[in-house]
C-alpha cells in the first residue's frame, strides 16, 4: 500500500474484451499465455478518475461533446505547469483519438509520398507501420548503447536530416523501447540540426509521466525553434486507454487549421469521447499522488526484475530504465536465439512477453517485458522467463 493505493491488488481481466490478456492469441498465436505484452498496466486507474467517470455516468446523457471548454484546456495547462515547469497557449492546443492517430494525421499533412521520416531505433512498431502504410518511407537512426545509456550520434543525426527527402524527426520522449530519457542538452542539439535542415518535428511524449529515474523530461515545445508538434495523453500514465483519446500542441496557426480541417471534414471526427474529457480533467487535476504513488511502484518492480535476472545471470547486468514500465532487457549476452527462446516461452512456459525484432531487426535478442503489474503476477512471469532460459 502506498499513499493508500494499493497497486500489489490483482484485478481478473480475463472476459474484459482486453488485448493484453483476452486476445494474446492475435500476436503470439496461442491463447491463455501469462500477457507483459502491449503498453497497458495490470492496474485499476487512479479513484479520482473512476468517480469522475462515476459522476459523469450518473448524469446518464450521452450526446455530442466539445472538449475546446475551460474545464478541458485550464487542467492540460496545470499539468504542464506543475509537472514540467511549461506554459501552454490554450490556442494551440489540439485533440485527436489517439497519438498515432495524431503522427499520422501530421505527417500527411506535412510530408509526400515517397518523403523520409526519420526515426531513433529502436522504435515502437506503430511507428513502422504509420510510416510505411502512409507510403513515406522509414530513415533509421539507431541509438548507440553505451553500458545502459543509450546515445544519439550527432554528426549522424546531422547525415540523416541533411538528405533532401528527409521531411519530419518523430522522436519519442521518453524513448519507447529503451527507456531513455532525452536530456535537454541533446534536444536543443536535435532541435538546431532539424531548424538548419528545415526538418519539421512530431515529438510523441506519451510516456513523459513516466520517468522513475532522477533524470527530468523535457518538453519539446522548450526546445523547438520552428515547425513542430507535440502529441500526448493521459492514457498511458493513468492506465485509461481503453477511453480513447490524446492531446497535443501544434503552435503554427496554419497548421493547426489544416489539422482540424482534416480530423472534421475529411475524417468527420467532431465529437470527443465524454467519458475520456472526464477522466483526463480528473487525472491532471487530482491524480498527482496516484501517480507518484505509481511511479515508486513501478520503480519497485523494474530493481525487482533487476535482482532476479542478474542474480540468475549475472553477465546480463541489466540496469532498470530511466522510463517508461517496459523492461528492455538485452539477452544477447546468454547466446539464445530469439526464435527458439520464443517458441519456449509460448508453448513451454506458457508466457508472452515481447520479442525485440518487433522494433527492429537490429534489436534480435532483447526482450521487451511489461512491468506494470502487482509484483504477483511478474514474479510468475519471471520464474518463468528464467526457467526457459535456464533450460538453454
Amino acid at each position: 500500500m502506498m499513499q493508500g493505493f494499493d497497486f500489489n491488488q490483482v484485478v481478473d481481466r480475463h472476459g474484459s474484451w482486453c488485448t493484453q490478456w483476452d486476445f494474446v492469441a492475435d500476436r503470439f498465436g496461442v491463447a491463455d499465455l501469462l500477457p507483459f505484452t502491449i503498453s497497458d498496466m495490470d492496474f485499476a486507474t487512479a479513484p479520482c478518475i473512476i468517480e469522475a467517470l462515476q459522476q459523469r455516468l450518473t448524469h446518464g446523457v450521452f450526446g455530442y461533446s466539445r472538449w475546446q471548454h475551460d474545464d478541458f484546456l485550464s487542467a492540460i495547462q496545470h499539468w504542464m505547469r506543475s509537472r514540467f515547469a511549461t506554459d501552454v497557449a490554450a490556442e494551440s492546443l489540439v485533440y485527436g483519438p489517439s497519438v498515432i492517430y495524431m503522427v499520422a494525421q501530421l505527417l500527411r499533412h506535412w510530408t509526400q509520398p515517397d518523403d523520409e521520416v526519420l526515426i531513433h531505433t529502436p522504435a515502437y512498431d506503430a511507428f513502422y507501420n504509420t510510416i510505411n502504410s502512409n507510403q513515406r518511407r522509414v530513415l533509421e537512426q539507431p541509438l548507440q548503447r553505451h553500458g545502459s545509456e543509450w546515445l544519439c550520434d550527432m554528426p549522424q543525426l546531422e547525415g540523416l536530416l541533411a538528405r533532401p527527402r528527409c521531411k519530419v524527426m518523430l522522436l519519442c520522449s521518453p524513448h519507447n523501447p529503451t527507456g531513455k530519457v532525452w536530456r535537454e542538452d541533446e534536444l536543443r542539439q536535435m532541435a538546431a540540426l532539424c531548424e538548419k535542415y528545415g526538418v519539421k518535428v512530431i515529438s510523441d511524449e506519451i510516456h513523459m509521466d513516466m520517468v522513475l529515474s532522477d533524470a527530468r523530461h523535457t518538453p519539446w515545445s522548450q526546445v523547438a525553434q520552428s515547425d513542430w508538434a507535440l502529441f500526448t495523453s493521459a492514457s498511458k500514465s493513468f492506465n485509461i486507454p481503453a477511453l480513447t483519446g490524446a492531446w497535443g500542441i501544434i503552435p503554427d496557426e496554419r497548421d493547426r487549421q489544416a489539422w482540424f480541417h482534416a480530423l472534421k471534414q475529411q475524417d468527420g471526427l467532431s465529437s470527443p469521447a465524454v467519458m475520456a474529457l472526464a477522466a483526463t480533467i480528473a487525472a491532471y487535476r487530482d491524480g498527482a499522488p496516484w501517480l507518484d504513488a505509481l511511479r515508486t511502484q513501478l520503480r519497485g518492480n523494474m530493481q525487482h526484475i533487476a535482482g532476479r535476472m542478474n542474480t540468475a545471470f549475472p553477465q546480463l547486468n541489466w540496469q532498470p530504465p530511466a522510463a517508461t514500465y517496459l523492461a528492455w532487457i538485452d539477452l544477447n549476452p546468454l547466446g539464445i536465439d530469439e526464435q527458439v527462446l520464443q517458441q519456449r516461452l509460448i508453448h513451454q512456459h506458457k508466457v508472452a512477453i515481447m520479442p525485440g525484432s518487433t522494433y527492429g531487426a537490429a534489436s534480435r535478442g532483447y526482450l521487451r517485458l511489461n512491468a506494470g503489474c502487482p509484483r504477483s503476477k511478474l514474479d510468475d512471469g519471471l520464474d518463468r522467463l528464467i526457467a526457459a532460459l535456464k533450460s538453454f
